[in-house]
Formats: structure tokens, sequence, C-alpha cells
């Protein structure tokens, strides 16, 4: 199973970048194989990739409470225990009152990350003494662990981050392209842990930026012209564990999770694959080392599941021909290695998104994302290109939730 991270867009009259994209090595693997439309937790949900994920690997996020808090905590090896309070967490721009960049200015580096991190950690003193660990770990990316006391947390709050909202047990993406106002952390419920918990995500917020905005980092930031990494954002509480079958035990197959971000790795981790984590990248290059593995450990495992980073970002920063760019590195650095070793002999292949990402929104979508199996039960259905339209048209039809992909691939349908 090969996923595209947020490759799909919105068709129209113009040209989607999987249209507009020259994709010869996918093309072929198209020709050889049956197209599809998908809906990766259901129609209507604009999801977080998180939960994309759990539904194409069989799982379904709107029965399972995943938090997205504590599966990056396990993909980012961050001591979490139950009863503690784990969040997604991201750097963010605050300027004159107003939160203009959710992810400031997407050149945060590592070190900047880790030595704004570190300050967080020393200089941020909340009420009660409530111990935490504040791990940035790509980019702006970071996760937030509130170590349990004697007074109890809650998930039941809501999102310290105004694009994803909480409905249910799950977090929707929102329109919306900022600036935005300084979010605010309520409860969704009225118990006194709820309570407590979003005055403690607040006070945090505000402790954080205080110690932020003018640290040196952020002033060296600013001299340069790019924007202070100087607010966080967090988002997707949880306070425990989710409980759900191995992926073994649900499938029967022994596994392989590849992947360079925690909220796969964590997917990965919680489900008890075997998990390969791998640097960042999105050069062609560091795609074709993500083929060669999957080809060298085809052999070993029942199942082998990667997640290719690259068509996300340009979709949410609105850069249509980053969005192709990424999409043809893919094809030139990942699939030209599949379509010369000719896999879809030796096994079936799946091709999906775990999203949407249109590129005019700026964020995630609802709309379905084009899927394809490719494999001896799965040839010949006509279609010649990767794409929304085409997909449409394939020969297996649309399905209503990613968590059927197994139950087909398997037979069990």
């Amino acid at each position: 199973m090969v996923v595209l991270d947020g490759a799909g867009d919105k068709p129209g009259p113009e040209e989607t970048p999987l249209e507009a994209a020259k994709t010869p090595n996918l093309d072929t693997l198209t020709e050889n194989g049956s197209l599809g439309k998908l809906y990766t937790v259901g129609k209507g949900v604009a999801p977080e990739s998180d939960a994309g994920v759990f539904s194409l690997l069989g799982y379904d996020p709107l029965k399972t409470h995943l938090s997205r808090g504590v599966v990056e905590a396990l993909g980012a090896a961050v001591g979490f225990r139950n009863g503690d309070l784990a969040l997604r967490a991201g750097f963010a721009t605050v300027e004159d009152g107003r939160l203009v960049d959710r992810r400031a200015g997407r050149n945060l580096s590592m070190e900047e990350a880790l030595q704004l991190g570190a300050s967080i950690n020393q200089g941020v003193h909340l009420k009660d003494r409530t111990e935490f660990n504040f791990k940035p770990t790509v980019g702006h990316r970071a996760v937030a662990i509130f170590h349990s006391t004697s007074r109890k947390f809650s998930g039941e709050i809501s999102n310290f981050d105004p694009a994803y909202v909480r409905k249910g047990i799950i977090s929707i993406a929102v329109s919306g392209k900022g600036p935005y106002e300084i979010p605010k952390c309520v409860p969704l419920d009225g118990s006194e842990e709820a309570v407590r918990t979003a005055a403690l995500a607040n006070e945090f917020g505000f402790k954080a930026f205080q110690v932020l905005d003018h640290h040196p980092v952020n002033e060296n930031r600013r001299k340069r012209g790019w924007l202070p990494a100087n607010f966080i954002l967090m988002r997707d509480a949880g306070t425990s564990m989710p409980l759900v079958p191995r992926f073994k035990e649900k499938w029967g197959l022994e596994s392989l999770m590849i992947a360079d971000l925690p909220a796969e790795l964590g997917i990965g981790k919680l489900l008890g694959m075997t998990v390969e984590e791998l640097a960042p990248g999105s050069q062609v290059e560091d795609y074709r080392k993500r083929a060669e593995l999957v080809l060298g450990r085809m052999g070993r495992f029942d199942f082998v599941y990667v997640h290719l980073k690259g068509p996300d970002e340009p979709g949410h920063d609105g850069l249509f021909l980053d969005k192709i760019r990424r999409i043809e590195d893919i094809d030139r650095g990942f699939f030209s290695a599949l379509v010369k070793s000719r896999v879809w002999e030796k096994c079936v292949l799946c091709v999906t998104c775990d999203h949407s990402t249109p590129w005019r929104e700026k964020g995630h979508s609802d709309y379905p994302v084009p899927l394809l199996f490719v494999g001896p039960q799965f040839s010949g259905d006509g279609s010649r290109r990767f794409t929304e339209t085409q997909a449409e048209k394939g020969g297996l039809g649309m399905f209503e939730k990613g968590s059927l992909l197994l139950e087909r691939l398997t037979d069990r349908s």
C-alpha cells in the first residue's frame, strides 16, 4: 500500500496537480490495474492524516478515539502513560495579537526548534507545579505531554488550533486561510477535569508565548525577514492509549510500516507493526531509497505500508507548481523503481492518498481520492492515468470508507 500524502485535489474545469503532472511510471501501473475513488474516512469528513491512515489500515476512526496527541507521543518516543495528557503541538507565529501563520513560515530548522523547545521546558512554570515535556519532532511540529498528578486530566477539550475542530472523537479540517484570532481552549463537557485541563492548555500557550516571543532564535529570524516561531498550537488531546486489536490479530498478516513522521510511526507502533523510520525527505533520491526499502522487505512481510510525504505541504501552502513537482519527483524516484521491478506480478499493489489537500483551499478536504489496485485479479479496466477524473470512471467504483480496502484486498468483502 503506497499512500501519497495529500496528493488528491478538487476536480474541475482546470487541471489538478495529478492531471498536470508528468507521471509516466505511475501511468504504466495504472494501465496495468483498475481505478476507483475513495472517501478515506467517510463522506463529509475532511480528516487529519492520522485518521486517514488509521482508516486505510482497516480501522474505523469514527468508532475508536485514536487521539493524534497520543499517537504522536508514541511515534516520537516521548514517555506517555495512561492518565497523562498528550497533544499534537506545533510552532506558529503571532503578530499584533493575531495568529498569522500556523507553521511559522514552514522554514524552522531542527536546530532552532530544539533551542526553542529547551527554553519552553526550562522557562515555562505551570500552576500546581504540573510537569510536562515539550518535544520538537520535525520542522515546526512537536508533541506536548503533561504528566498526571493526583488531579486527573481530560481529553474532552477543544483544539487550541483554529484550523481543526473537534467533532465527536476526531478532528476535522475547517476552511480558512487566516489570519486567525488567537485560539482559546474550552472544555467540551462540564466535568471538573475538562475545565482544569482547558485552563492548563491556555496557561501553557500564554506562558510559552512569553518565553518565545523575544527569544534570541526569534530575534534572529526577524532580522532575516522570517516569521518568528513565537506561539504554540495544540490539538487532539488524549489521556489513554487506544485499545485496538493488533494488525496481525485483525488481518492475519505480518506487516511493515515505512514512514518518517510521528503520526504514521505512532500508528504503526500502536498496531504492533514492524516500523522502519526514515529521515524526512521529499527529493527524488529520498523517494528512491523508500522504493528500494519496499522492494527489499517484500519477501519478509505479507503487508508493506509506505507513506510518502511531499504533495501535502504545497497543497497547504497554495503552491500549484510545487505540488506538481513533488508528484513528479515521486514518480521519478519511487514509481520508476516499482515499474522496473514489475512488482505487480509478485504481489497486489494499492496506491491511494490519506486525504485530499486542494491547493486552492490550502487545507484538507472531504473530496474522495483516487484509488489504484494492480495485480492479477485487478488488471485492465482501461484506465490510463492516476487522476481524480479518470478515477470516477474506473472499474473499482466508489469506496465509502478506507477501512473497506483491506477487506477487498484480502478477499474478505
